[in-house]
């Protein structure tokens, strides 16, 4: 498989986070991929927001899990963008996507809609919660699943492996060669994040890296001319 970038929060550093504009943007770039982070508002609507609460993306206040869709709906998310549902980022885009469940509770209502749309081939779903991966695998057959970490050790391979996933998603800034050839050892991808500058992308390729998460095109563009 090629070097992947991934679009994070389609491109958080030149658009608002976890936008459709932000999502439209990183297609145009030309991202393999796009993530984005999905919670459930207080009615049971999948939106994509990477907080528990909306305080720091949004012009609103309190936790995602409290408000009403309508209401999230109300709030500004940037530049005048809303919260959008995953559902219309599916269908904004056509580029594949790494969904993140940001919280367990997530993972039978994202299930409903992989089954019912059909998106084991285009959706990969990601968490830091092990039990989130293993919670969608038994709900939807064939999914694709990674493990994100940001404080780890090599042990965290022997993690992915148990919750059945194919990738581990990790903080670049604890990566070593030795967790990096321990997970291909067990067939694992190993994706880098977050990845926005030309030293990072380097030191993405000397550890032998299968992709980067970055928030900014550019770094699609150098990361072509680089591998």
């Amino acid at each position: 498989m090629s070097f992947l970038t991934i679009g994070h929060r389609g491109v958080m550093g030149v658009e608002p986070e976890n936008t459709l504009s932000s999502f439209l943007h990183a297609q145009r770039a030309g991202m393999d991929v796009i993530e984005l982070d999905l919670h459930l508002s207080k009615d049971g609507a999948l939106v994509v927001l990477h907080d528990a609460d909306v305080d720091r993306t949004t012009d609103g206040h309190g936790p995602v899990a409290a408000l009403s869709l309508a209401e999230l709906r109300a709030l500004n998310a940037g530049d005048g963008e809303r919260i959008p549902l995953f559902e219309e980022v599916l269908d904004a885009v056509s580029a594949p996507i790494q969904a993140e469940i940001k919280d367990v509770s997530v993972a039978r209502t994202l299930a409903e809609v992989m089954l019912r749309r059909e998106l084991v081939e285009r959706v990969e779903v990601l968490s830091f919660h092990d039990e989130a991966l293993t919670r969608i695998a038994a709900l939807v057959p064939g999914v694709r699943t990674a493990l994100v970490a940001e404080f780890y050790g090599p042990e965290v391979v022997d993690r992915a492996v148990a919750a059945g996933a194919a990738a581990v998603v990790l903080d670049l800034q604890r990566l070593t060669l030795e967790t990096v050839r321990r997970a291909h050892g067990q067939k694992l991808r190993v994706i880098g994040w977050v990845v926005n500058t030309t030293e990072e992308l380097r030191l993405a390729h000397a550890l032998e890296l299968d992709g980067v998460t970055t928030d900014f095109p550019e770094i699609r563009r150098t990361g072509r001319f680089m591998a």
